[in-house]
């Protein structure tokens, strides 16, 4: 079953959700209202549907080579690039100023989703690159932006985060790459970078890696780091490409999934490039690829952190992104695949599948997890405008709270959920879920890598628990659940079974989020081993409680329009999946808080030679 963008589901989350009229309403974006988000989400599902989404099985079975240095992307990945570049795709989020569009996170992180739906391992290049802008918008100098952002915005140019080395994986205080200083205010950098997402291809004419890396005298651990600017490319007088840097792709990963997406090991320093060699604090001849500092030595981390929590997000909207294609696929499979007379007698003899209740009930859960995932990370995406454009500092900063509680929890949630609906996929296809033909193990097999990359979950966990609970004693926790109780009276005054049923999965869920919030704000420093024992249940909770919020706004809204006529079947969709996430989903909640608060002594206990 091809792709299709669910525009209807997206366009009503920015509308109840999101409240995108309100983020139109933002100084700066005036033209970004329910209208323009139409015409962007039509176009670009034009765009992913014809072009991207054919090419998605394609990469599967002839992903990316590599021979002698040089990778090649699969069969029409570079064509399809340069419809995506020339579509002004890349710059959709980004400041005017540098040749983008300016338009809100709120519209954009919807093209996100459907671009990665499509096709997840073409969409990793340009997330990359997105995380390379916001990095050199916020520690970049005047001149590295006047170099290197309108070729990044535009998607002439690429970029790639260099992060992780053979040694050091997530603990990037093992980090030993090199930098030194030379007389012209350059670097020179040495030293191995592996995992590096797109780090070689052939799509654009550049890359733009931004690279960890020490300077001799840096302090040990992760005070210091320091970021750079490392191009594979030169960069001349009025930006012509010039010689080749001295950075180089050892080899590319032979992976699970995201088969197409090259992920690079890269040489710097080895002595392959035409840039010459540098010196070293002694005057010697050293080899090392060109480097320009971004910002400050030793503050890397914090600069690279900018990229991550871009990162982190748009994995989240992967998450999100590889369960809608997974659900449309097992719907297809379901609507046409005959097998057994239904249990209710409905059918003379053997029908599809669609008809038999558990197989009902999986595509309900795919379909209600996916959902209630879109409307957290909707949210997520209108509180970041409002974080960065509305005129009112303290709004400003509450809403930049709120995004920062919800990033680990887009990320987290979003992709460990996708593993559960991707999983469902294969289940609803039974036997033939097993055959790589049916495409349908793709999807699991892609999913997988987004609990991992940019931080696996127990590192969002940590997160959550350490900067975003117990840093202000379960404040800002305490003060989302305050959000919900108010949504909660609302429900209150519905009639509906639908709204009651919410209610009480609501209001349970929520107890239990607040009795967690306290036992990891308790704990946290007294007890660190019982806190983070319960840190990715807590993520798990926290996600679920976020999500079903979500959906009980969007029952509610969906209710006041099929009241009013508007879309009736839609909208009585969307009430009986909130219904149903409530029952079935946000219905964990609570034994989830029991394992968080009881648990903890289970998880420890066990004398390590047990294991």
């Amino acid at each position: 079953m091809s792709y299709v963008a669910p525009l209807k589901d997206m366009l009503f989350c920015m509308q109840h959700i999101a409240d995108l009229e309100a983020v139109a309403n933002l100084p700066g974006f005036g033209d970004a209202g329910l209208e323009t988000a139409q015409a962007v989400l039509e176009e670009c599902a034009r765009l992913n549907q014809d072009v991207m989404s054919p090419l998605n099985w394609e990469g599967d079975r002839n992903p990316s080579s590599l021979k002698d240095g040089v990778v090649t992307t699969t069969p029409g990945f570079k064509q399809a690039f340069a419809q995506y570049r020339d579509g002004g795709w890349q710059g959709l989020q980004h400041p005017e100023e540098w040749g983008g569009q300016g338009l809100p996170k709120t519209i954009g992180a919807a093209c996100v989703e459907m671009l990665n739906s499509a096709n997840m391992s073409f969409a990793l290049c340009p997330l990359l690159t997105d995380g390379a802008i916001e990095a050199l918008l916020t520690a970049g100098s005047d001149d590295l932006k006047a170099i290197y952002l309108q070729k990044l915005v535009s998607g002439e140019w690429t970029g790639t985060m260099n992060l992780t080395e053979p040694q050091a994986g997530s603990d990037l205080a093992q980090v030993r790459s090199k930098a030194v200083r030379q007389a012209d205010g350059t670097y020179r950098i040495s030293g191995q970078k592996i995992y590096i997402t797109y780090g070689e291809h052939d799509m654009a004419d550049n890359i733009v890696h931004l690279v960890l890396a020490r300077t001799p005298e840096a302090p040990e651990g992760v005070k210091g780091i320091s970021l750079f600017v490392v191009p594979k490319v030169m960069v001349g007088e009025g930006g012509k490409l010039g010689a080749r840097n001295d950075v180089w792709c050892q080899s590319i990963e032979h992976k699970l999934g995201i088969k197409a997406s090259p992920t690079a090991v890269l040489l710097y320093g080895d002595g392959k490039g035409n840039v010459g060699t540098g010196v070293d604090a002694s005057g010697k001849a050293i080899h090392g690829a060109i480097g320009y500092l971004v910002g400050e030595e030793n503050r890397g981390l914090e600069y690279m952190f900018i990229m991550m929590n871009a990162a982190r997000y748009a994995v989240g909207m992967q998450g999100v992104a590889i369960s809608e294609r997974a659900y449309q696929k097992a719907v297809g499979y379901a609507r046409d695949r005959i097998q057994s007379r239904p249990v209710d007698g409905s059918l003379p003899g053997a029908g599809p599948i669609i008809h038999h209740p558990d197989v009902r009930r999986m595509l309900m859960t795919m379909r209600a997890l996916t959902e209630g995932c879109r409307a957290m990370a909707s949210a997520a995406a209108a509180a970041f405008d409002a974080a960065h454009h509305h005129p009112d500092a303290a709004t400003r900063r509450d809403n930049q709270t709120f995004y920062e509680f919800m990033v680990p929890l887009v990320k987290g949630y979003s992709t460990e959920v996708s593993l559960e609906v991707t999983s469902l996929g294969v289940q609803v296809h039974g036997g033939m879920g097993f055959i790589e033909e049916t495409g349908a193990a793709q999807y699991y097999r892609d999913a997988k890598i987004l609990t991992i990359y940019e931080g696996t979950t127990a590192i969002q966990a940590n997160d959550l628990v350490g900067r975003k609970t117990s840093r202000d004693g379960g404040a800002s926790a305490k003060a989302i659940a305050k959000q919900i109780a108010a949504t909660e009276a609302a429900l209150a005054k519905r009639s509906s079974a639908a709204a009651a049923a919410v209610l009480k999965r609501v209001t349970a869920a929520r107890v239990a989020f607040e009795r967690a919030v306290d036992f990891i704000a308790a704990h946290t420093r007294s007890n660190p081993n019982a806190a983070f024992a319960g840190s990715v249940p807590y993520l798990m909770l926290a996600g679920n409680v976020m999500a079903g919020w979500q959906m009980a706004r969007a029952l509610m809204a969906a209710e006041d329009a099929s009241a009013a006529g508007h879309d009736t079947a839609f909208m009585q969709a969307k009430i009986t999946t909130a219904r149903f996430y409530a029952e079935h989903i946000l219905s964990r909640a609570p034994g989830v808080a029991d394992s968080i608060c009881d648990g903890a002594d289970s998880v420890t206990d066990m004398a390590l030679e047990a294991f």
